[in-house]
């Protein structure tokens, strides 16, 4: 930007660079969508949706199916927090990579910040991938499915919010899913465990918390994602290993799975990459397209996940999940509703009734033609 005085007639010109200018090293053109090394700026709209839907489905997918299968490795259920230690490693050694990649290096948000976002990201997730050592994976997704219900209920009780009927209706078929599932969980699983219900409901508490401080964070301080994900997940790495090493977990934890390798950090490695892949493409699909083609396709993919859950590994089944399940599903959509009011608009029933009257008419009188 260039200033010039004037004394005569006292006025100032400011030039301002075009966009053809490079105006700081440390600035990306806002239209380059870089995942994993691809520009998908180059393709169209529709070659993007598709690339992104896809990365989603194959590395949530495998994401899903690497953390039952180590749940399922025999004496491994009682070291969810270990697990949850190897990834935070494997996530701040992917996070620095990508960081070197950058031209920007500099940490924008403040350390205090980062230690409440780590604390949270490690309730998260780690509460989380503890409550598999109790649930049933389908259970645990159906849980994930629910975050609406704690973020209603803060909303209310901390900052007094008022919610549309949309809302209200959305949080009541999602308690009521979530009751129905967990009922019928509990009279036909024979792993099923109340402690695994409190856990999985405390680390939705702290992911509804996350989401806020972390939005608020990054547009503050202008900061990138894979700042967010080294130094969040790296803070998180050093509660964790404090915690495990206080409570005398870490030892039995390193000698297990020092005898299981390549079923432990072998799949946790992968586990880890798929996850760290998968957030990618969540991201570009939500910068690209939205956060409501975002939800519907994250929904779909873990609609998915339960269904290859039963496929791929035995347990017991019976139809009251499918229809709590689908009372969940009726739920989302209806939060999604609510948020994109202006851009779903469904059709009244007096208009429906106008249109069938108008079919009819317009069908009588090409019979008489």
């Amino acid at each position: 930007m260039d200033l010039k005085f004037n004394n005569s007639r006292k006025y100032i010109s400011i030039t301002v660079p075009s966009k053809t200018q490079t105006m700081s090293p440390h600035i990306k053109s806002i239209d380059d969508i870089i995942v994993l090394g691809i520009n998908l700026s180059k393709f169209n709209k529709l070659t993007q949706f598709f690339i992104c839907v896809a990365g989603v489905f194959v590395f949530y997918l495998i994401y899903g199916y690497l953390q039952e299968l180590i749940f399922s490795v025999e004496g491994f259920k009682s070291y969810g927090w270990y697990l949850t230690l190897v990834q935070f490693a494997f996530y701040s050694i992917f996070g620095l990579i990508e960081l070197q990649l950058i031209q920007d290096k500099r940490r924008r948000i403040p350390g205090k910040t980062y230690m409440i976002i780590a604390f949270l990201t490690v309730g998260t997730m780690g509460l989380s991938n503890t409550s598999l050592g109790y649930l049933n994976y389908p259970t645990q997704v159906i849980f994930k499915c629910c975050k609406l219900i704690p973020v209603m209920l803060g909303g209310v009780f901390i900052q007094g919010k008022r919610y549309n009927v949309a809302d209200v209706s959305a949080a009541l078929c999602m308690s009521l899913g979530l009751i129905w599932f967990t009922l019928a969980d509990s009279t036909i699983a024979p792993n099923f465990n109340l402690t695994g219900v409190m856990l999985i409901s405390l680390a939705l508490c702290a992911d509804a918390v996350i989401g806020n401080v972390q939005e608020k964070a990054m547009k503050l301080h202008n900061a990138s994602n894979s700042e967010m994900v080294l130094y969040s997940y790296s803070i998180g790495f050093v509660y964790i290993l404090l915690g495990l090493t206080c409570t005398s977990g870490l030892s039995p934890a390193v000698t297990f799975c020092s005898k299981n390798p390549i079923q432990t950090y072998g799949y946790a490695f992968l586990f880890s990459l798929t996850g760290y892949f998968g957030i990618s493409f969540v991201l570009a699909l939500i910068k690209i397209f939205g956060a409501l083609v975002a939800v519907t396709v994250t929904t779909g993919r873990k609609a998915m996940t339960i269904v290859l859950s039963f496929i791929f590994f035995a347990k017991p089944f019976t139809f009251q999940y499918v229809w709590s399940g689908l009372l969940v599903v009726l739920g989302i959509f209806l939060n999604v509703y609510s948020k994109n009011m202006d851009k779903i608009r469904l059709p009244s029933p007096y208009a429906l009734i106008n249109k069938s009257v108008i079919v009819r008419k317009s069908r009588t009188l090409a019979q008489t033609v």
